[in-house]
């Protein structure tokens, strides 16, 4: 069922941002009298699933949902068709319009996706504004660290100043920071001392394939919350309510750092130090094969740390959405970026459609989804608008390579073009999803 859920947004995703998209070139080529011939959701190889003709489009559905595509009369495409290039240039066809006129054609699905993207982020800034955790509300108590987080230099109680010497408000942001800035060093506060922590040579490419959230986490009391069902620890006399401080004289009153110190005791009596009121109590416990108190946390981080929220009127969200979009863009060029770093090698861990599926969470939320449809679609435009024959980059590149030398390229040297870009994008696409195949094995 997870995975139905995740294929299902999936596919509604696609299918949105590849109708927005195409929409953008056939509203162009419609502006400028330019015939379109077909408008298609997903390729058609063989059969389409439906198909009808309207004003001499015809509109369809094909069964790969690998995207979807117009074909533009007098156009050299995907589709190859070199017939009716072999024929005199019609005044409806794309080869015949000048090419300023062609150039926005070629931009106009582009141009539709970085639109879709504004008009989703201001409708979910307008609808749900922001929320996130500030890193200085996390620095109350400091961080617990994982393993990786550990041999990058960071220690548990840690309180973050600077990341690469720049302050970052949003602290589920920080990994995400240091990735995409290529960032090597981090500025903490550590038992009421500045330090600088300088990252080991291969921390980033780590990072980068790091799959867990608990890289930095912030710490929170530990809380006994509820018990679960033969509880050793509520057997031994721990309390709804109590505070746990740690065990066998050490202190441990945070809940993860508590939860990795007693692995290590499993099949073994402890002495827990707990608070109760005033009074703070030894309480002696034999812990099972599992290591575990059978204890939950009292509360969630609302509990700890005051979240920042910020609500936006449709007025407000309109230039935020502007804002939102134009960081989206630069941030997913600096990702594309980190592709040809020889430190991160990033081109290993890119993902085809199951790395992108499983971006989508395991239970149908819209806000999720809106917001997934939203960086996909700044992707799809970046993306397409790369210099690579058969996208549209490449029409773009010839285009402005045309009306810079009052030129335009052959027919032929188009057709070729277009061949070795599909080559390109056949062995890009295999790259991806073979990638997402050798994960589906090897983790």
């Amino acid at each position: 069922m997870v995975i139905l859920i995740k294929v299902l947004q999936l596919i509604l995703s696609l299918s949105i941002l590849v109708i927005i998209h195409e929409f953008g070139h056939f509203a162009a080529a419609k502006i400028f009298k330019t015939r379109v011939e077909k408008f298609y959701l997903f390729f058609n190889p063989w059969f389409s699933i439906f198909k009808f003709n309207y004003k001499g489009t015809e509109y369809g559905m094909g069964w790969l949902p690998l995207g979807g595509y117009v074909k533009i009369a007098g156009m050299v495409d995907e589709s190859m068709d070199k017939e009716q290039l072999k024929k005199p240039p019609q005044a409806w066809e794309f080869r015949s319009k000048p090419a300023w006129q062609r150039l926005i054609i070629m931009l106009g699905g582009v141009s539709m996706n970085v639109v879709l993207a504004i008009v989703i982020y201001v409708g979910l800034l307008a609808a749900f504004g922001e929320e996130y955790l500030p890193t200085k509300e996390v620095n109350k108590y400091g961080v617990t660290v994982d393993t990786l987080a550990r041999e990058m230099g960071f220690k548990n109680g840690d309180k973050i100043l600077y990341i690469g010497g720049k302050y970052v408000d949003d602290f589920q942001k920080i990994p995400y920071e240091i990735v995409i800035n290529e960032v090597h060093t981090a500025t903490v506060v550590r038992h009421f001392d500045t330090i600088q922590i300088h990252f080991p040579e291969g921390s980033l490419r780590k990072l980068i394939r790091q799959k867990k959230l608990e890289f930095l986490s912030p710490r929170i009391p530990f809380v006994a919350g509820k018990f679960t069902k033969q509880s050793v620890a509520e057997a031994a006399g721990l309390r709804v309510g109590d505070t746990i401080l740690g065990l066998n004289g050490k202190t441990d009153k945070y809940f993860f750092e508590f939860r990795t110190e007693i692995q290590k005791h499993k099949n073994q009596l402890i002495s827990l130090l707990a608070k109760r009121g005033n009074d703070t109590l030894q309480i002696p416990i034999q812990l099972g094969k599992s290591g575990w108190l059978g204890v939950h946390p009292e509360g969630n981080m609302n509990d700890f740390f005051h979240f920042k929220q910020k609500s936006y009127t449709l007025i407000q969200a309109v230039p935020a959405g502007f804002v939102r979009t134009w960081a989206g863009i630069g941030n997913y060029l600096k990702q594309l970026k980190l592709m040809f770093s020889p430190e991160i090698q990033a081109y290993k861990n890119v993902g085809g459609f199951i790395a992108i599926g499983n971006i989508f969470p395991a239970v149908w939320h819209w806000e999720s989804f809106w917001r997934l449809t939203a960086f996909l679609s700044i992707m799809l435009a970046i993306l397409n608008i790369l210099p690579i024959p058969a996208l549209d980059g490449g029409h773009v590149l010839f285009l402005l390579y045309e009306i810079i030398a009052r030129r335009k390229p052959s027919d032929k040297f188009l057709e070729n073009a277009q061949i070795v870009g599909m080559v390109i994008l056949l062995a890009l696409v295999i790259l991806v999803n073979g990638n997402d195949i050798i994960k589906l094995f090897t983790h």
